[in-house]
């Protein structure tokens, strides 16, 4: 049975916070865990911490960066509701209510497969709940939206590189050519890079800490056989 779910993450605008915090709202160079767990949490319905906390405990994500994407700065300015320490809203010293500028950054034009690892049983829920989802799927952010369904089939593979490896190609590739892509792969603990996005809380934000190691990845051009083995689900 499969124990693999293959995402396609690909949008006019996405924006993966990793350190974002008040005034600055940042955007990984690529799709986050806790990002992708809330995108399969929006999918199945769920709501409570306890529920999202121990689906990302029970997933293991790969993620391969077919099309990176240009990082863009948005100005954006939020006038009303800031309340200061007192719970009152902000005011100028002209009684004006007070602007909050914040600076929000997003991927622009990106692709990219995301690899989902777990029991052939939890693989098989979040697959029917991808393509029939109970909320609105976005990527990363509520006003980034996906330019095409996320589904990319079903597979089964001892690695996430492995599953990388025979992921659909990205069709904006040139066809007659391989592609060196740069892969993230979560890993054991404390055998990679440290990355706080493994999610305790959506409620009060609070991660706790993952493993990931990046490396580089040929694909090959696509009259090669090597994405024969995913299959569909529908």
């Amino acid at each position: 049975m499969p124990n693999t779910l293959f995402l396609r993450l690909e949008g006019p605008l996405q924006a993966w916070g990793e350190r974002a915090r008040w005034t600055i709202r940042d955007s990984a160079p690529e799709p986050t865990k806790s990002g992708v767990v809330g995108l399969l949490a929006c999918a199945l319905g769920l709501q409570a911490d306890e529920d999202i906390r121990n689906l990302s405990r029970q997933v293991r994500i790969g993620v391969r960066c077919d099309l990176p994407g240009t990082l863009q700065r948005d100005y954006h300015t939020v006038i009303g509701g800031v309340l200061n320490a007192e719970g009152k809203i902000k005011r100028q010293r002209t009684s004006e209510i007070e602007t909050v500028v914040s600076e929000r950054f997003y991927l622009m034009d990106a692709s990219f497969i995301v690899a989902v690892q777990a029991a052939p049983d939890l693989i098989d829920r979040l697959a029917d709940a991808v393509q029939h989802p109970v909320w609105p799927i976005y990527l990363g952010r509520k006003s980034c939206v996906p330019a095409r369904p996320i589904f990319q089939g079903l597979g089964d593979y001892v690695t996430l590189k492995e599953a990388l490896q025979a992921a659909p190609r990205c069709d904006r590739w040139p066809v007659d050519q391989a592609v060196s892509v740069r892969i993230v792969l979560e890993c054991p603990t404390r055998q990679g890079v440290r990355r706080r996005d493994e999610i305790l809380s959506r409620t009060f934000r609070t991660y706790a800490s993952r493993y990931i190691q990046e490396e580089e990845l040929v694909i090959p051009p696509s009259d090669q056989p090597e994405n024969e083995e995913v299959t569909s689900h529908g």
